[in-house]
């Protein structure tokens, strides 16, 4: 299966680095079939989760205060965290769950069939350089998106916390 994944990768990620998948084939397809699949599937499998590692960010609306959910990718950061990019394909505007983890930083995820809760703390400014380095080293280029938004990409960490979710 690895192999079918490095191939996969090999041809997809060039193409999400282009100008029609950060603007029409990313924000407009993408989110619809990730919901499609994810309902056929039960919620056992997410298509992003097929090429990098993924997870479902539980949050609670910053406006609406009621639950809101975001299927996402995410890098490992070594230390049992994860590590989120608020990149919006590039998009001029911040993803709502940035806003949404910004005024309720206690979270959910569900990674693999498993839901556990979180602490988001937003990345310090001194360390971005680093976690964009490891973002990277995941998917390449992944830093482009921001380069292509005009603005800074909200990063976040996601520290798993004792309790139920």
């Amino acid at each position: 299966m690895t192999r079918v994944v490095d191939i996969v990768r090999a041809f997809v990620a060039p193409l999400t680095r282009t100008r029609v998948f950060r603007r029409v084939l990313g924000p407009l397809l993408l989110p619809p079939i990730e919901r499609f699949v994810t309902w056929i599937s039960h919620g056992r499998v997410q298509v992003s989760g097929l090429l990098v590692p993924s997870l479902v960010l539980h949050t609670v609306g910053a406006k609406s205060g009621e639950p809101r959910d975001a299927p996402l990718m995410y890098c490992p950061d070594g230390r049992g965290r994860a590590i989120v990019a608020g990149t919006n394909f590039a998009g001029e505007r911040h993803p709502a769950w940035t806003t949404n983890l910004l005024a309720h930083p206690d979270a959910a995820i569900t990674v693999r069939g498993r839901r556990m809760p979180v602490r988001a703390e937003v990345v310090p400014d001194d360390e971005r350089d680093a976690v964009w380095a490891r973002i990277e080293q995941q998917w390449p280029g992944y830093r482009n998106y921001e380069r292509a938004s005009g603005r800074t990409v909200r990063l976040f960490r996601l520290q798993p916390v004792r309790g139920t979710a």
